[in-house]
């Protein structure tokens, strides 16, 4: 009988896949300590006869707030082998966001990773009387909080004294986790997910056979991002790869060449940023190095897109890329540790030239497309079926058309039974033949290939009536090295302006090589000079754009968009409104003056 819940697929992978490395993990050394598949068994084993007696059961809540790391792993694996429900919590919440979802779903226990979070929870505790118990990864000042080592000791202790408790009792529709979504506008919504949610999507997506044993991931994003806990996680098991947690998203260019990965999951961030670095680092060279960068560049993209369409490569072409690999891209490949076979992309859209340029370097991205409420994935690219600028066909078992409007639908065993407490949203997300509006305006080509085109919601309606895609022209500015993000406005406007945020390394480096004297980062995106050098660039995006599509006015921004000023969502996407509404001021007095173009 195939597998339906969490905790069989788990001891499949003790049984069938067993290694040495099955986790990894940074110690305080700086060393890469593995865990083997039993002795990670025996942990989860007993930390859940620990929390059984702090009584934890079927239907219970226990709420995670953790960075990325192999507790969390652990924590997940204990929690729903007790037949409970966890609800994981972004580490970059605040305290009051923290607050809002745990009263909305009211767990007892709190798994947390150390004095940061326990801060946090500190800050609002007087408003969670539910939550009875505190258990920390690393030591903290809590009062009443146990440390997961603890649990662990007290669990071994339990089963040499007791012995296991009975098996618990679980099917597929059983409810695994409340994963509330971070969303762009309104309040998160709890997204039920259940073991068969999961499962389902993880056998699909490893009949597309792209992991196996053979294989090792780097783990950086994090585990309360149902990418990565079905992808980076879930997934990984069950193929029998290994996984190494980052040490953190900062030492991710160290790790890479410690663990030497032959998989990643990531976010387009860490693609546009590695891209923006390498293009830096050209230009800035000498003559001859930026020649060759760019020479390299046109010869890896012509062969890719050869070798994508399955054309001949004549033997000359195939000679300069081969050069091309050697001087160049084997360079920039070495820095993923040398093993790497791909990576994967989802979360949000990939600008199509940055994955061409990684194509073309030998570093293959295969994008794939999903909600949270689909556990995640509906689409995906594999080496079979790949076209850049796509989201690959359905997944094996999944349906997928396209609404009247343009709206994607997805119908398969993957999308979720609903919204926790809230029917009205449900009804409003799935209809009564179970297709999920997905909220996403897109279309599918002769092929099958879905191609992701904007948000429903963030579709801008001009004052002369056209209809505009915001993402689209977005990714037209993420290959440029100075500019790190954009977001188009115009709604019910006369022409579409935006807000962009410099890429403020490279762009200081422009200031001093042109001698621009400066102060500080205000008066630098103020300067006559970086005025018109940005003006310079939207000239170029908008050449490439229908008349009614073209950005007429900019403001440049002297910061970034941050969590903590709650213009970004902890999956980095932009709050379109959150941000509006905060520099509504400055896009008034934008549209008020007269335009330069």
């Amino acid at each position: 009988m195939p597998i339906q819940t969490i905790p069989e697929l788990f001891e499949k992978v003790v049984r069938e896949h067993p290694r040495s490395d099955c986790f990894s993990y940074k110690s305080a050394s700086g060393r890469y300590v593995n865990i083997s598949s039993q002795a990670a068994w025996e942990k989860v084993k007993a930390l859940g006869r620990a929390l059984a007696e702090l009584g934890v059961g079927h239907g219970h809540k226990v709420a995670i707030l953790a960075e990325n790391r192999f507790e969390w792993a652990l924590a997940d694996l204990a929690v729903l082998g007790l037949g409970a429900i966890d609800i994981p919590l972004y580490p970059s919440l605040m305290p009051e966001a923290i607050a809002w979802i745990l009263e909305d779903c009211r767990p007892e226990i709190i798994l947390l990773s150390g004095p940061a979070q326990a801060e946090k929870i500190a800050a609002v505790r007087a408003r969670l009387p539910f939550l009875r118990h505190v258990v920390s990864f690393d030591p903290v000042s809590l009062p009443g909080a146990v440390t997961m080592e603890e649990l662990i000791t007290r669990g071994q202790r339990l089963l040499q004294e007791q012995g296991d408790l009975p098996p618990v009792a679980l099917a597929k529709h059983d409810i695994a986790s409340i994963i509330y979504t971070s969303g762009t506008t309104g309040s998160p919504k709890g997204v039920l997910l259940t073991h068969g949610n999961f499962v389902s999507n993880v056998l699909a997506a490893d009949g597309l056979a792209l992991v196996g044993p053979k294989d090792r991931a780097l783990s950086f994003l994090p585990l309360s991002h149902v990418l990565e806990r079905m992808g980076g996680f879930y997934l990984m098991l069950n193929a029998g790869a290994g996984i190494a947690y980052a040490e953190g998203v900062d030492t991710v260019p160290q790790d890479l060449l410690v663990v030497r990965p032959t998989v990643v999951v990531s976010v387009p961030r860490l693609f546009e940023k590695i891209y923006a670095r390498v293009l830096g680092t050209a230009l800035a060279g000498p003559a001859i190095r930026k020649h060759l960068f760019f020479w390299a560049k046109r010869q890896g993209e012509r062969y890719g897109r050869l070798k994508r369409e399955r054309k001949p490569i004549h033997w000359w072409i195939g000679t300069k890329f081969r050069v091309a690999d050697r001087l160049v891209f084997s360079k920039l490949r070495a820095r993923t540790g040398g093993r790497l076979r791909f990576f994967v992309s989802g979360g949000a859209p990939l600008a199509p030239d940055i994955n061409e340029f990684f194509y073309a370097a030998g570093m293959v991205i295969l994008e794939g497309y999903g909600l949270t409420e689909s556990s995640p994935v509906l689409a995906a690219n594999t080496f079979e079926h790949f076209r850049i600028g796509s989201v690959g066909p359905a997944l094996p078992g999944t349906e997928i058309r396209i609404a009247q409007d343009g709206e994607i639908l997805a119908r398969g065993p993957q999308i979720m039974p609903g919204y926790y407490n809230n029917p009205a949203a449900t009804r409003e997300t799935i209809d009564d033949q179970g297709w999920l509006h997905t909220g996403d305006i897109g279309h599918l080509d002769a092929d099958g290939f879905l191609y992701i085109t904007d948000r429903k919601k963030d579709l801008i309606i001009t004052a002369g009536g056209k209809n505009v895609a915001p993402q689209p022209i977005e990714n037209s500015f993420k290959h440029n090295r100075y500019v790190s993000q954009v977001m188009v406005i115009g709604d019910r406007r006369p022409y579409l302006a935006c807000l962009l945020v410099p890429n403020f390394e490279n762009l200081v480096k422009y200031a001093n090589r042109r001698k621009i004297g400066f102060t500080d980062l205000s008066g630098l995106v103020k300067h006559p000079e970086i005025v018109a050098m940005y003006d310079r660039q939207l000239a170029r995006v908008n050449a490439t754009l229908s008349s009614f599509e073209q950005v007429k006015r900019c403001v440049i921004l002297d910061h970034d968009f941050t969590l903590e000023d709650g213009e970004l969502t902890p999956t980095m996407k932009v709050r379109r409104r959150v941000v509006q509404e905060k520099y509504r001021a400055q896009i008034d007095a934008m549209y008020a003056a007269e335009g330069r173009f």
